[in-house]
């Protein structure tokens, strides 16, 4: 009613000429609502007022604010002033009480203020003087109350403002926060043209923030309004306007709310109460005040309402998914894994090999260079002792070479020479091919070298190992399926086609093939290539008589088959195994006793009166000879243990064995306790191995049992034949007597032995002078000038054009690539240990950090979890000191016999190291912790996370692939890795605050990989964090930026972290590389 019969009021006095909005009750009555403000009243009469004091009944205060009864002054609340409140005041708010009211129409407000009674904060910098410590202020314009907020609103209700004719409406809104939150209260006031009209009290108010993604809502709730009219004012019985005053003190009661809503632009704000808005609706049709307002206040910047974080919801069907996928994944691949090498083994060299119709394998053969080798004067010194001296010796193309020598003799060393290995000593002499001096690199491209020792991949098969050899180094231009044949070629000439798919193995893994077999392996890695000049080192070492005479056949006839120079060391070989000598070498403490034809060597020591016995092996006989013959003549007590250096240039035990009458020099003189051996073997030892001039018919041997063609020397204790028995029964009851032993060659000298007289005796030689003679002749017939050097068929020098063109380095890569993909896979079950690893230790952290949270003990735990991680990736990664350890000599030996370039092995090693143990673990592990501990849900954040973890792994790998190829010593590898770990451990940052390293250990953090992934893991998820820490009853917002400051950690310097992580990794594989290169190279 009271508000119908206000309408009818303001109908009474409106102007007709005016435009009108209808208003419309039960009498569809018209009303202009310009003449609600048009309305002329008679003039008040000026009247002299008493002396203010709010005490009295006459005068009150305005704003709602209280009077004072000390003075009866009243206290009015901020912006405004004057006795009774009424009029706004000027300046700043942090003037305090010092303000002064508005002279003008308007405040001239301070710098850094604004509003009408200058209350609303526009900068930081003004803001300091209301601090505690005047400084650190802040000019909070969220629109949230933190303790007394002030707002300074236009209205933009279009209805409103039209009728208003240029006089501009406004609002003022403020709230002030109880202390105990029981009953904070607010202010509203409304002013047109700077003036303020009426004013509204709320009380028992409540307000929230709700912050989104989309938008960030302030409300402001209040149960009880209470306003009145500032009498005289527009809108309160100015003269030509209405008064309210009746409508706002009875009508209006309640509830009222104010509230800003950011996502809608230029109206985000909106005064509403139910009596109001009726009105509002009535006469302008809008549903409430609608404005546009700025807040602000000033507030310490450790007060000011951070972003909180909703609560994290943690998807479990996600995470189980998560774990669960991957966990499958790895099982898949593990299975394909299987089934492919599987499917591999079953293929590989199984089915027909189909040739083009020109045999390219044959061709390989023929269409080559046949090669002759020549040396003289080879001498060897290591460290001052002599190994060598003054070899010489020839062998041409279709012809064998055999080195023979009792142990330590040299014949290792010698070897290497010949073949141009890089030895530790000092090498003199003249190694000639087809009679010319031969670069080093000219000269392993027609060699080929089979060690003593077999190192091969235990994970391949027979087939892929040789196949793998004959890829490398056969020529480019070779069609596949010849190269195929080839090998099939070798492996059935060797006997070995039997085991063609039987694994290598080792006997630290699985057992694979025998030591005999792997010896014919590495003995077909090498003739695949069909070389001209092949070297070997004890080729039948490790095999039986049988398999060892196939060895040696299959090398005669590749000798004599295609031309092929093959030279090769052997140990006391059987005699089916000698008759196919062309040439040999008989080499005794590093000197030559014989160097010739192998067909003249039987009669060339019987005209020196050694002769072989019918019968006996001449390889024995001549082996024995020389160990025998070092006994010197005039010693008959005792004879020296000859040490000699052996082809490691080590000391060996050449001589230590005691013949006819020697002992150990560190015994005493005694009687054997079993006289009838010694003698037995003295009487023997002396009939064979003493110099006679003259030497009888072997029928005519007084006190040797003849020996038919066919039969051997058995041991002292087999006789076949009753003389025999006899001759050996009349020395069971004899001492040995050194007057029993052999006596010295003629024209011996003391101090002389017979081993000397046979060097000398060589030296002077009718062969030594034709070996000399012909490389002589070789030498001038390369040269032009010989005799020879017109002829056609003369051996020509071997040039670099006459070599085939072998693969290049992608290729080389692609081969190597494939075998190092077949070892891992092969062996996987360090692979498969790094994937499980990640698997349960990303579960476990998962558990133990679960929905981390956003306070200080989250920020804590956020620490130990990357700590962790990184902990786990640096350790883990020692298993690259193992990358190239298991294949050190493996290297070594196939760079020294020209397999491949060293870059190309690197890199294979290197990715297939890096791809599936170094990549794809820390992507496992990131993938099911990060949604676990609830990191920040955000995948810029995630991709982060993963490329740090990654690069650290990858870091870190770099750093122990270092030190596993500059540490030869395994154990001393991993002490080495562990410690540089540790040490880069120690400066990551958590263990050692940043502020307390002493300065002159500050560079130990610039080369720290835990300090870079660690310090970039806590500012991708730190730094815009905001972590509330709960003490004294409130809760301190602490921006995460202020954490990382407080720990020494720069929140600006992820991507230079990143860049550091990038710069070890690359770094430490180039020095990988280089120290590869140069340190793993050959020397004997």
């Amino acid at each position: 009613m009271l508000r119908r019969g206000l309408l009818f009021s303001l109908l009474a006095v409106s102007l007709p000429a005016v435009s009108a909005y209808a208003y419309n009750d039960v009498g569809s009555i018209a009303l202009d609502p310009q003449t609600i403000f048009g309305i002329r009243q008679p003039d008040r009469p000026k009247e002299c007022p008493p002396c203010f004091n709010c005490l009295l009944p006459a005068f009150k205060c305005y704003q709602g604010s209280e009077c004072s009864p000390n003075d009866g002054m009243c206290m009015c609340p901020p912006g405004f002033g004057g006795q009774d409140c009424k009029e706004p005041v000027c300046g700043a708010l942090s003037d305090g009480n010092n303000r002064t009211l508005r002279e003008g129409p308007t405040c001239n407000c301070k710098d850094g203020w604004g509003g009408i009674n200058c209350n609303v904060c526009e900068t930081d910098s003004v803001c300091d003087a209301l601090t505690p410590e005047k400084k650190d202020g802040v000019c909070y314009k969220g629109g949230v109350t933190v303790k007394q907020n002030y707002q300074q609103c236009d209205v933009v209700n279009r209805k409103i403002i039209d009728i208003l004719e240029g006089k501009k409406p406004q609002v003022t809104f403020s709230c002030e926060k109880d202390v105990e939150d029981v009953n904070s209260k607010c202010d509203f006031q409304f002013w047109v043209d700077q003036k303020e009209s009426f004013y509204c009290g709320l009380s028992e108010c409540e307000w929230k923030f709700e912050p989104s993604h989309e938008r960030n809502v302030t409300s402001y709730d209040c149960k009880k309004i209470h306003c009145e009219c500032i009498p005289g004012r527009m809108l309160c019985g100015e003269n030509g306007s209405i008064n309210l005053d009746e409508f706002l003190e009875e009508a209006i009661r309640g509830p009222a709310s104010f509230e800003c809503d950011s996502s809608r632009k230029g109206d985000e704000c909106h005064f509403s109460e139910p009596e109001m808005n009726k009105m509002i609706k009535d006469i302008f049709g809008d549903p409430m005040i609608h404005l546009k307002c700025d807040s602000g206040e000033c507030l310490h910047k450790t007060e000011v309402p951070g972003y909180k974080r909703p609560i994290k919801k943690i998807n479990k069907p996600l995470i189980a998914g998560v774990i669960a996928g991957v966990s499958l994944l790895v099982v898949a691949a593990a299975l394909g894994i299987y089934y492919y090498s599987r499917k591999i083994n079953r293929r590989t060299g199984l089915g027909p090999i189909h040739l083009d119709e020109d045999d390219e394998g044959s061709k390989l053969m023929i269409d080559h260079q046949p090669a002759a080798l020549q040396f003289e004067n080879i001498s060897y010194n290591v460290n001052g002792k002599q190994i060598l001296t003054n070899i010489i010796g020839s062998v041409k193309p279709g012809e064998v070479m055999a080195i023979m020598g009792p142990s330590g003799a040299g014949k290792t060393s010698f070897l290497d020479i010949l073949a141009r290995k890089n030895k530790k000593g000092t090498v003199a002499g003249d190694v000639y091919v087809n009679g010319v001096r031969v670069s080093d690199n000219d000269f392993r491209d027609v060699i080929g070298f089979v060690d003593q020792d077999d190192t091969m991949m235990p994970t391949l098969t027979v087939y892929e190992t040789i196949l793998n050899s004959a890829l490398l180094r056969l020529p480019k231009d070779m069609a596949l399926s010849a190269k195929k044949r080839r090998v099939i070629d070798v492996i059935t000439q060797l006997g070995i086609y039997h085991i063609r798919d039987s694994l290598i193995g080792s006997e630290e893994g699985d057992r694979g093939i025998s030591g005999g077999e792997k010896r014919r392996v590495s003995i077909a890695c090498e003739l695949v290539t069909s070389p001209s000049i092949l070297f070997l080192d004890e080729p039948t070492s490790g095999l039986d008589s049988f398999n060892a005479y196939n060895v040696i056949e299959s090398l005669v006839n590749l000798a004599k088959s295609y031309k092929r120079t093959v030279v090769f060391t052997i140990h006391q070989p059987r005699s089916n195994i000698v008759a196919l000598f062309d040439e040999l070498v008989l080499l005794a403490r590093g000197r030559v006793v014989y160097s010739g034809a192998y067909a003249k060597c039987q009669q060339y020591f019987a005209d020196l009166g050694y002769a072989c016995p019918p019968g006996f092996n001449i390889a024995d006989y001549l082996v024995d000879l020389t160990m025998h013959a070092a006994r010197i003549h005039g010693d008959t007590s005792a004879s020296e243990s000859t040490s000699i250096v052996d082809g490691e240039g080590t000391a060996s035990d050449a001589y230590s064995r005691p013949t006819i009458v020697t002992r150990s020099q560190t015994e005493p003189p005694k009687r054997p306790n079993r006289k009838r051996g010694n003698s037995i073997r003295a009487l023997q030892e002396r009939q064979l191995f003493t110099k006679r001039v003259a030497p009888a018919p072997a029928e005519e041997q007084e006190g040797l049992p003849l020996l038919d063609d066919t039969s051997v020397w058995r041991s002292e204790r087999s006789f076949p034949d009753e003389a025999t028995r006899e001759w050996r029964s009349s020395f069971d009851e004899r001492e040995y007597e050194p007057d029993n032993a052999p006596a010295a060659a003629p024209n011996s000298q003391a101090g002389e032995s017979d081993l000397d007289l046979l060097i000398k005796a060589y030296d002077v030689s009718l062969i030594h002078e034709n070996i000399h003679a012909d490389i002589l002749t070789a030498i001038s017939n390369a040269s032009g000038s010989g005799p020879d050097s017109d002829d056609s068929e003369a051996l020509q020098p071997i040039s670099p054009m006459k070599g085939f063109k072998k693969i290049g380095w992608i290729g080389q890569f692609s081969i190597l690539s494939g075998r190092t993909w077949k070892n891992l896979y092969r062996n996987p079950m360090l692979m498969l240990t790094h994937y499980a690893i990640a698997i349960v230790l990303a579960v476990l952290c998962g558990s133990l950090f679960y929905g981390i949270t956003d306070d200080i003990a989250g920020f804590q735990n956020r620490m130990g979890v990357f700590f962790f991680v990184l902990a786990l990736f640096g350790f883990s990664t020692l298993t690259s000191l193992n990358v190239f350890a298991a294949e050190r000599l493996l290297f070594v030996r196939e760079r020294a016999n020209g397999y491949y370039h060293p870059i190309t092995y690197f890199a294979a090693k290197v990715i297939f190291d890096i791809i599936p143990l170094r990549l794809i673990p820390p992507i496992i592990l990131g993938t099911i912790v990060y949604p676990m501990i609830g990191l920040v849900a955000e995948w810029p954040s995630f991709f982060k996370f993963i490329l740090v973890i990654v690069l650290f792994n990858l870091a870190a790998a770099a750093v122990c692939l270092f030190i596993g190829i500059a540490v030869r010593d395994q154990g001393v590898a991993s002490l080495v890795g562990v410690l540089v770990m540790l040490f880069s451990l120690l400066f990551a940052g958590l263990l050692l605050n940043h502020d307390t390293i002493p300065a002159m250990a500050l560079w130990l953090q610039q080369i720290s990989i835990f300090h870079y992934a660690f310090e970039a893991l806590l500012v991708n998820e730190v730094t815009y964090l905001t972590l509330i820490q709960h003490k004294f009853g409130i809760d301190i917002e602490v921006p995460g930026a202020t954490i990382l400051s407080t720990f020494g950690f720069d929140a600006a310097a992820f991507w230079s972290d990143v860049l550091g992580l990038v710069g070890f990794s690359g770094g430490f594989i180039v020095l990988a590389y280089l120290a590869m290169h140069f340190l793993l190279v050959e020397r004997r």
